[in-house]
């Protein structure tokens, strides 16, 4: 069943099972949003409480950033249609998540697209991120400490905002996804960039104005450049990187499985079940279990990447195969021939 599945992987689960868990609970997606923002307001109104006291302030920090992350994962199902039946409320709830992060979920509307439509393909732009692993430790090790450092927020912004292209490591071409859509997507996508640009100059003039800009930058604006960052290149690399076979998205992607307290922290709202996703990417997040069950249970996932976190974190530490070591290496030398 797996080898068949490559072919033609759409087809295997029954038609009423597909139609039972596409169906949008609007009171399950409403849940996973009180539940990302009742965290957040937790940890904020502790952090305040005890400002500013160091420990009580990088514990905050560090929760903060994963519910932004949860946050952001919300607005990924929005883009995809998946939280109400409402387009209007389904688009402004994704646009508001999204927004808190000073992201535009139209814009990576258009740009998760071309992910999935282009999975590792000349076309997808995420593989700047998590393409040509492993790359060794010490790579790895190295680009997580400067996400950490704030030193890489401002490539992510630019991407995400349609502003800058991704260039595709594998083909070293540059990619400008909002050239590659309808007018009608390109223009909401400029429309909420530029609100979202607003909203957060705003923010802070609010904030310097009532006297709270320190803690405003250092309880909201440093855990997006820094926990998110992190977070968002483990991820995706977790879904993605150092898998072999990228004929279908059977293999091209991964499902990590774990324990509750690091699907909770790394892998909100069942995000983990990737393979899941990308073969049915009209499930809500909260029908994934069910799916991956039934997709198990049919045997369609034999042969996939369905591994715990642990095994995963081997594949993308690992060092660099020497193959692909002299390759990168003729191809850079070529490169600046």
């Amino acid at each position: 069943m797996g080898e068949a599945f490559k072919d033609d992987f759409r087809q295997p689960l029954p038609k009423e099972i597909v139609q039972r868990l596409t169906r949008r609970s609007g009171w399950r997606a409403t849940l996973a949003i009180a539940h990302d923002s009742v965290v957040l307001a937790a940890a904020i109104a502790a952090a305040l409480w005890f400002w500013p006291n160091p420990l009580v302030i990088i514990a905050a920090v560090l929760v903060i950033g994963t519910r932004q992350h949860a946050l952001f994962v919300v607005a990924h199902d929005a883009a995809h249609y998946l939280l109400y039946d409402n387009r209007r409320l389904n688009d402004l709830a994704g646009r508001a998540c999204a927004m808190l992060q000073g992201l535009s979920m139209c814009t990576y509307r258009v740009i998760h697209r071309l992910h999935h439509n282009n999975l590792y393909g000349e076309l997808d732009p995420d593989t700047a991120l998590h393409g040509g692993y492993p790359r060794g430790k010490a790579y790895l090790v190295k680009k997580l400490l400067k996400d950490l450092a704030g030193l890489t927020a401002w490539k992510t912004y630019a991407y995400f905002l349609g502003g800058a292209p991704a260039l595709n490591t594998s083909t070293n071409v540059a990619l400008r996804p909002l050239d590659d859509t309808s007018d009608k997507l390109r223009n909401e996508a400029k429309s909420d960039r530029n609100l979202v640009i607003a909203f957060h100059i705003a923010a802070l003039g609010l904030f310097a104005w009532s006297g709270y800009l320190v803690q405003y930058l250092v309880l909201w604006v440093l855990p997006l450049v820094t926990v998110v960052q992190a977070i968002l290149r483990l991820r995706a690399i977790a879904e993605h990187g150092a898998t072999t076979d990228f004929s279908s998205p059977l293999t091209a992607a991964r499902t990590n499985l774990g324990p509750a307290w690091l699907r909770w922290a790394l892998f909100p709202h069942n995000v983990g079940y990737h393979i899941e996703h990308h073969l049915y990417a009209s499930v809500p997040q909260y029908n994934l279990p069910a799916l991956h069950a039934e997709m198990e249970k049919r045997g369609i996932l034999q042969g996939a990447e369905v591994v715990p976190f642990r095994a995963t974190l081997g594949k993308i530490f690992a060092e660099r195969a020497p193959k692909r070591a002299a390759a990168a290496e003729t191809a850079r030398t070529a490169r600046a021939a």
